[in-house]
């Protein structure tokens, strides 16, 4: 393995898991509410549910976030992703158990146009309604892809990807302030520090990249510097890309190992599997592997799978 994909090694792995940890904590407990978990909270790995599947299944949070991963891995195009989102949603490509058991209106709907014209990659709906959690909850692999590129391209890559299912600004918008999260908490920074600088240069960053006041001011909340400060009735947990996005910052905000973090944010209720990837994607970056529960891991559907495309997508992202 090339020495220069070494420090990223570690971190993409603990990501990836961490993601996929979240995601299955979810699964069993989707679309419930938050007093149903608050009468029954979610402690560990749950079998059936919801879905009626096994411990440490996962769903499509992690099977899109893996069709990414491989696009990074296999020498990265935006037709690649596409394809291989198409590849899961017909022929089961990175599902945990060889089937397709969950997936969003938004992403159906995207995918199902972009099998009958697949050269139209841009597939995604651009209205305002189509601003779901379905870009956000997979793309934390391009933060293993050129994370030194320039800003601007940086965003375009984000645009590109995101509106694969999801087109609209405020989607891509979101997908980049996650990932200039997980970019300081790779350079070290504790999760406050980095939320701290999140909150200092991303109103300027959006200014740079020319994201319309009117779009920037739903993030407001977000960048205001007092997410954490907001109790937990004021944080919602539903489909909806901000609030999925404030959820996955409050729960890393509040919380101090990564087991709290990812069971408060499936205890939120509502999107459980997509607020518990969304955390654990971060969670994992900033706690590491070795915070990881061993026994959330010994059940987790196709760790070792999992841990060999970690370290493809590490190696090949940063060569690119």
């Amino acid at each position: 393995m090339s020495a220069v994909s070494l420090p990223l090694l570690q971190p993409a792995r603990a990501a990836l898991l961490g993601l996929a940890i979240g995601d299955a904590l979810g699964v069993p407990v989707e679309f419930l509410s938050r007093a149903a978990r608050r009468q029954d909270p979610v402690v560990g790995m749950r079998a059936f549910g919801t879905h009626g599947q096994p411990a440490g299944t996962w769903s499509d949070d992690a099977s899109l976030t893996f069709c990414l991963a491989e696009a990074i891995a296999d020498g990265f195009s935006v037709e690649k992703v596409a394809q291989n989102c198409v590849r899961w949603y017909y022929h089961n490509f990175w599902t945990p158990h060889g089937s397709v058991f969950d997936v969003g209106i938004t992403t159906r709907e995207a995918l199902s146009r972009l099998r009958a014209n697949p050269t139209q990659l841009q597939a995604g709906g651009t209205d305002a309604y189509s601003n779901g959690n379905g870009a956000l909850m997979r793309i934390l692999p391009l933060a293993f892809y050129r994370p030194d590129a320039p800003l601007a391209e940086r965003f375009q890559l984000i645009r590109d990807v995101s509106g694969i299912t999801h087109g609209h600004i405020r989607s891509a918008v979101a997908c980049l302030l996650y990932l200039l999260m997980t970019q300081h908490l790779l350079a070290g920074l504790t999760p406050a520090a980095a939320y701290a600088r999140l909150c200092q240069e991303s109103p300027a960053q959006l200014r740079e990249l020319g994201v319309p006041e009117q779009e920037a001011a739903h993030f407001e909340r977000i960048l205001s510097g007092r997410l954490p400060d907001l109790p937990v009735g004021a944080i919602d947990s539903g489909g909806y890309v901000l609030h999925t996005l404030e959820a996955a910052l409050w729960c890393l905000l509040r919380h101090g190992t990564f087991a709290e973090t990812v069971l408060a944010a499936v205890n939120l209720g509502d999107d459980t599997d997509t607020t518990g990837a969304v955390t654990g994607g971060l969670a994992g970056l900033h706690y590491g592997e070795a915070a990881l529960p061993a026994d959330w891991l010994a059940v987790l559907t196709r760790r070792t799978d999992i841990e060999e495309l970690a370290a493809r997508m590490a190696l090949a992202g940063v060569a690119a």
